[in-house]
């Protein structure tokens, strides 16, 4: 399997292509794929991008194996950019869409997270929230 950065975190959204519903894999430490952000992390739109960044090519296959899912599930959204400070380095915050009829249910229980509506997101702490509210724009 391959390694997934350790300065780097996924957001994954599904995007009904019948109904344009949104929804977000959560684990059970929040929704940021495949670690939790660390304590005191903090997030403001205006933070600058890292100046060196991941290949989407090698994150989105390295989240395809740790997920269950075939090859080309998912699909990076460039109009995504965010930068997380944490007291130790910035971490880069990708938005990657799973690009599969359904939600891939089965896989997300086999992992322990599940699929939820923005709505559903209130447990998410208040990083985690700011990154949803940038995100879903670029969604709808």
């Amino acid at each position: 399997m391959p390694d997934f950065p350790d300065n780097l975190r996924l957001i994954l959204a599904h995007k009904q292509s019948t109904s344009a519903w949104v929804r977000f894999l959560c684990f059970a430490h929040g929704i940021s794929a495949f670690s939790p952000l660390p304590q005191m992390s903090s997030f403001d739109e205006a933070t600058p991008a890292p100046q060196v960044v991941h290949h989407p090519g090698v994150y989105l296959r390295a989240a395809e194996a740790r997920l269950g899912l075939q090859e080309c599930s998912l699909r990076h959204e460039p109009e995504f950019v965010a930068t997380v400070q944490t007291p130790g380095e910035a971490i880069a915050v990708n938005l990657a869409l799973i690009a599969t009829i359904d939600p891939p249910f089965s896989a997300a229980e086999t992992i322990g997270a599940r699929f939820i509506a923005i709505t559903e997101a209130r447990d998410c702490s208040d990083v985690e929230l700011n990154l949803l509210r940038h995100a879903y724009p670029i969604l709808i």
